[in-house]
């Protein structure tokens, strides 16, 4: 009940979304690309801001950094603007949406910033650091009608859409599994560090931002993943990719109960642990086991528990497998992919924008609830208790 009050409100006058959008869009051409700023433009910004000035159907009118080389490198790709400030991006009337690339500890800032200043946002994953942030976002776009896409490009793969349309099959679901393992000599995240960046070409507080004051750390602004202020490590950089995809089959619904479990094995170097698994118990009496590792790249196969029937996702395949109960038969659903998923994402994210449609793949309740799962399983670990959220109080406890 509460998943679909949730959806109504979410979903409620569409048709009022974006009056400000409407009306410059009713005087331009229908062929007319759509303005786009990028906010932080580092690898992964600068991975999206690529295949922006490839899509003819925008112009990246602004880039926006504090590190004055990535900034350069930026303008070098895109021929736009530069600003340091991203309000001087959500201040220009040229810009209509904005792709927010910046370490997780800012994005609710931006993103309720430009929702507030009528740009439609695409915002990198996770949709927040916190999870009381997720539902300040989610209520944001409730309030502005804006366009949202959280970028997590697996979702834009049709295999879980598919998945969903055969869950139904399964019976009551039981449980289910799904995972992230990697496995590197020095771990995740030790992306270089330039030792020539400094106050001249870097702006230190306005990276630290909502965070907590710290003296300038360069380790910190390349690598800042493995630290709490920035990032919930595993849980928030790749259990998000993972538990969006599957939640799409499982119908989206709320976490209610999460306990986890893990710690730094291998990898010390860090603040987050490199190993990190949690239980979450979702409405309905449903569980999910996600495990994680930075030390070994075997993971679980994404698997779908029910009372008369098992799925397991793999590759491009959903193999549909009856329990001996059940009178059901085996059944193989091949499912072709997307060559290119970022690019798809993009282009979901941008076709919503044009039909002002708020049902975009990853969309802000989508974003909102995996958070909350993920944030959940963060503080378990580092209070050694078991949390629980309320969906009619809104509150974890």
């Amino acid at each position: 009940m509460g998943n679909e009050l949730d959806r109504r409100t979410f979903m409620k006058g569409t048709a009022a979304a974006g009056l400000a959008f409407a009306t410059r869009a009713a005087a331009q051409a229908p062929s007319e690309r759509l303005g786009v700023g990028v906010i932080g433009t580092g690898g992964q910004g600068t991975h999206h801001l690529r295949k922006l000035v490839g899509n003819t159907g925008v112009k990246v009118v602004a880039v926006c950094d504090i590190y004055k080389p990535r900034l350069d490198r930026a303008k070098e790709i895109a021929g736009a603007d530069t600003h340091h400030d991203y309000r001087d991006v959500l201040a220009r009337d040229d810009v209509d949406c904005v792709w927010i690339c910046t370490p997780d500890h800012w994005h609710a800032r931006m993103a309720i910033d430009a929702m507030d200043a009528g740009k439609d946002v695409y915002c990198e994953k996770p949709m927040t650091r916190y999870w009381h942030e997720a539902k300040e976002v989610y209520e944001a776009v409730a309030r502005s009608r804006r366009v949202v896409q959280i970028g997590s490009q697996g979702t834009s793969q049709p295999l879980w859409r598919r998945a969903r349309e055969h869950v139904g099959t399964l019976g009551p679901l039981v449980w289910s599994q799904t995972s992230v393992a990697r496995n590197m000599r020095d771990g995740d995240w030790q992306y270089g560090v330039d030792l020539e960046a400094g106050p001249r070409n870097l702006d230190w507080k306005r990276f630290l931002g909502p965070a907590q004051d710290r003296p300038y750390d360069p380790e910190r602004f390349f690598r800042w993943r493995k630290y709490w202020d920035y990032s919930g490590g595993i849980a928030t950089d790749l259990f998000v990719h993972a538990l969006h995809a599957l939640c799409i089959p499982l119908g989206n619904p709320w976490p209610v109960r999460v306990v986890s479990a893990g710690g730094m094995v291998v990898h010390k170097d860090r603040e987050t642990p490199d190993s990190f698994h949690a239980l979450i118990d979702y409405e309905g009496d449903h569980t999910v086991v996600i495990t994680g590792t930075q030390a070994n790249a075997q993971g679980l196969p994404v698997v779908i528990r029910g009372h008369e029937a098992t799925m397991e996702i793999a590759g491009n395949a959903i193999e549909i497998q009856p329990e001996r109960i059940s009178a059901g038969r085996a059944e193989t659903i091949e499912v072709a992919a997307v060559p290119d998923a970022v690019q798809t994402h993009h282009a979901n994210f941008l076709d919503c924008v044009r039909r002002r449609d708020s049902r975009t793949h990853c969309d802000a309740l989508h974003g909102y609830k995996v958070v909350l799962a993920v944030d959940m399983a963060v503080e378990c670990w580092r209070r050694q208790r078991v949390l629980r959220f309320d969906p009619t109080r809104q509150d974890v406890r």
